[in-house]
């Protein structure tokens, strides 16, 4: 599946030296891979696309918390 390669991939992405803009564009390629693979999992119920749903998710908390920075 290529949704899958795609998720795996930018689960195995290097954050360092990312730019802002870097880190925009990751946020919104995650947001994107999160919610095409929630699509598959309505109709799939497969535990295996949800594992891969909470650890995109936590990629990408860690990506937006940095481009927030320090209140």
């Amino acid at each position: 599946m290529e949704l899958k390669e795609q998720a795996e991939e930018y689960e195995n992405m290097s954050m360092s030296n990312m730019s802002t803009s870097d880190r925009v564009h990751a946020s919104r390629k995650g947001k994107e891979l999160i919610l095409a693979l929630n699509e598959v999992f309505k109709e799939t119920k497969d535990e295996e696309i949800m594992d891969l749903m909470k650890r995109l998710t936590a990629k990408k908390q860690k990506i937006e918390k940095r481009l927030k920075g320090r209140p």
